[in-house]
């Protein structure tokens, strides 16, 4: 029986035991950093979750990257940056490249040159302002496929039962090692004196 439970004691305590727990808590960790970043974030900032489509941008952002783009005034917007603009003013499709050079039109309005960093050369038209959506705040790649998977609606739905379930895990996760603890120390603690019947005994000789 003893030796039963130091084997217990041994696998709940061990290397192995250890090892489990630390990469369950990783896992948890990531997949709630992942969740800030792909739907938290964005929503608290204003900021807008896009999916890289195509290779124009390697390496830096392949294609099924999430790259989320925050909005800024056209002025403070600079050579190097990547920006996410309107193909076309006015209509919803958008691609993500670079800034390689500025201009103005004798009208004093500011035009962007733009390229795509896997390109051999410069997007045909430039970018005005009104076009613009936001500069590249950050990029994930693979997550993209993820959130072109998800609307709007799936995705309020997702961040619930994930939430949901990782509070799970995490109470059950702190509830056993709660629960380890105790036993460990119950186990460490010592048992009740005992006295032997024959010690209690004096002998009545002088």
């Amino acid at each position: 029986m003893n030796t039963m439970k130091r084997s217990q004691s041994a696998q709940s305590t061990g290397p192995a035991w250890w090892i489990l727990q630390t990469a369950s808590w990783m896992l948890l960790l990531s997949i709630a950093a992942l969740l800030i970043a792909m739907i938290g974030l964005p929503r608290v900032t204003g900021a807008t979750p896009y999916t890289v489509l195509t290779g124009s941008m390697r390496p830096e952002m392949p294609p099924g990257s999430l790259v989320v783009s925050k909005p800024l005034e056209a002025g403070k917007l600079k050579v190097g940056d990547a920006i996410t603009y309107q193909i076309r003013s006015g209509e919803p499709e958008v691609v993500t490249h670079r800034i390689i050079s500025l201009s103005q039109t004798l009208g004093g309005e500011t035009l962007f040159t733009t390229q795509g960093d896997a390109n051999p050369g410069p997007d045909e038209r430039p970018v005005n302002a009104a076009q613009i959506r936001g500069v590249v705040w950050y990029s994930i790649p693979l997550v993209g496929y993820v959130n072109s998977w998800l609307t709007g609606e799936q995705r309020i739905w997702a961040v619930g039962i994930t939430a949901a379930l990782l509070l799970g895990y995490a109470v059950f996760m702190c509830s056993a090692a709660v629960v380890e603890t105790r036993r460990s120390k119950q186990k460490a603690a010592p048992g009740p004196a005992t006295v032997n019947a024959d010690e209690g005994v004096s002998s009545g000789a002088a």
